[in-house]
């Protein structure tokens, strides 16, 4: 009952105000040289600027432009509830307020022109202090290995053996030792675990490497470090 009462009364005093608006608009206008159809014009064009203006904001959100209409169009409608109250003579009306009732609908026409075809204009989001920053992907990028160290030509015990006459097949290179961090375990070893338990099958080395993003080598010395 309350609530019922309360909205009631604030329906009152809107359609109060925007009466008092509206007829203070068309005396205004009437008085500027706007007689007939056309001073009842005026104050239906305001509120309608006003009206869009105010949509605007409230479907896409601050922008310069709706400000800039709503600002104009409250201006207007202030202008002449001020004006009506005695502080201008409306039986000789001065130029300037000719002049500004005259250009009103050609500006009236722009605004409502801008704001129903322009496109929104949204600020870009800001990153908030309450956000969860990245943690970098340890497991992304290879990690290489130590490089041979290479032997000194000018070392006496290092012999150099003779040429052979024929090719022999190339001997396979030795492998060398990796060095892996020690999050990288850790998180190899969950990827292992979570295999296991999906598939019941231990990880093989193939996948590893495939699931980790790292090269054939460290992954062997994963692999070697989970067994």
């Amino acid at each position: 009952m309350t609530r019922s009462l309360r909205l009631d009364a604030v329906l009152v005093q809107a359609v109060i105000a925007g009466a008092l608006s509206f007829a203070h608009l068309h005396d205004l206008a009437a008085a500027a040289g706007q007689t007939g159809w056309k001073a009842w014009a005026y104050p239906v064009s305001v509120d309608l600027l006003l009206v869009a203006a105010w949509r605007r904001l409230r479907s896409d959100g601050p922008s310069r432009l709706a400000w800039s209409w709503f600002l104009i169009a409250l201006v207007a409608s202030l202008g002449a509830n001020v004006a009506t109250a005695g502080f201008l003579d409306l039986q000789h009306p001065p130029a300037w307020l000719r002049f500004g009732i005259a250009g009103w609908p050609a500006l009236a026409f722009l605004g409502g022109t801008l704001l129903a075809h322009s496109a929104g204009e949204r600020e870009p989001a800001r990153p908030s202090l309450s956000d969860p920053v990245p943690e970098p992907d340890v497991a992304a990028e290879p990690i290489p290995g130590p490089a041979p160290l290479p032997a000194d030509p000018l070392d006496a015990s290092v012999q150099v053996p003779a040429l052979p006459t024929a090719d022999p097949a190339p001997a396979p290179a030795p492998a060398l030792a990796v060095a892996v961090p020690a999050a990288l375990v850790d998180h190899a070893r969950k990827v292992a675990d979570d295999h296991q338990t999906r598939t019941g099958t231990p990880i093989d080395t193939d996948t590893l490497r495939a699931r980790l993003g790292v090269p054939a080598p460290m992954a062997d010395a994963i692999a070697a470090q989970l067994t």
